[in-house]
């Protein structure tokens, strides 16, 4: 594993090494346990995109390594003013150890992979979101005990989230079911992925269908950064695919419900179980603090800090 640019790029056993890692990286955190493994190591962090939660898990996580973390916003790099990008790929791995990039295009995060010469770490972009579905991975393990076997429903837009719930939770042997307007449904490539896992995904336009015997329900918003002008269009295509009580009611007994946030109550999922989840909901945000330090050991440690 050099880089994390898609899950699909990722077995099921370096995976589930990542998820290792970062369970007992979060046990030392909470034990007070220092565990600084990338001490004097530099993560140059790119945002096209703004953030809440990437930008302080990512910068909270170099600082609790040991490490330093800057961030850099298109508005600042030359990249944001038509510097190719083989160019920024090369001149920041002659300064950094490792590079964290939230942006919209998948080709982008590929190309600094292909001409830098460190760690390129995808923070977001519009085809996927590796780094929030390992912290998805997590919580479900910790709350569930395992995630083999287990009925994983999503649903909502086929978006990035949902491009990469698909992925990440069938190689992790969970059955995947899927509910989006026939207009709105996740990549062809991923759709093309899932032929691998027969009997294992199904994909429909009824959200009580997908929802059915799930052990853990996502959801996204249904207009997402970039997206503002179609939010009038979207509401309309997506009347009828909130998480709601009927959503819960069909699920088994004890399910989770999963979102990445901002949520937005009263569309996507209604407050109330919104609220009666918030624990959940808020271990998955925890956990990508400690899903992404697991990422950037693995990624830039020496190798004798790795242990």
């Amino acid at each position: 594993m050099r880089h994390l640019l898609k899950l699909m790029d990722l077995s099921a056993e370096e995976i589930t090494q990542l998820l290792d890692l970062a369970d007992r990286l979060k046990a030392e955190n909470k034990a007070g346990v220092a565990h600084p493994l990338l001490k004097g190591k530099t993560l140059g962090m790119i945002f096209e995109k703004s953030s809440t939660r990437t930008r302080v898990s990512f910068e909270t996580g170099m600082v609790q390594l040991g490490g330093h973390a800057l961030f850099l916003s298109s508005r600042d790099l030359q990249i944001g003013r038509g510097e190719p990008v083989e160019d920024t790929a090369r001149v920041l791995s002659r300064y950094l150890d490792g590079i964290m990039i939230r942006t919209f295009a998948q080709e982008e995060v590929e190309a600094l992979a292909r001409y830098g010469s460190i760690p390129i770490i995808n923070g977001l972009t519009d085809l996927c979101h590796p780094c929030q579905v390992l912290a998805d991975l997590q919580t479900v393990r910790e709350h569930k005990g395992r995630l083999a076997g287990l009925n994983m429903c999503y649903i909502g837009d086929g978006n990035n989230m949902a491009n990469s719930l698909i992925v990440g939770f069938l190689k992790m042997g969970c059955h995947v079911a899927v509910a989006c307007p026939k207009a709105y449904q996740p990549d062809d490539g991923v759709l093309a992925f899932t032929q691998d896992y027969p009997g294992m995904f199904m994909m429909t336009d009824e959200p009580l269908e997908a929802a059915r015997n799930a052990d853990v329900i996502f959801t996204d918003v249904w207009a997402s950064m970039g997206q503002e002008e179609e939010k009038a269009i979207r509401e309309k295509a997506f009347a009828g695919y909130q998480v709601n009580a009927e959503t819960l009611a069909v699920a088994h007994e004890g399910c989770m419900v999963q979102h990445c946030l901002p949520a937005h109550r009263g569309e996507e999922i209604t407050a109330e179980v919104f609220e009666a989840h918030a624990d959940e909901i808020f271990d998955e945000a925890e956990n990508r603090l400690h899903a992404q330090k697991a990422v950037m050991v693995t990624l830039m440690a020496d190798p004798e800090r790795k242990a």
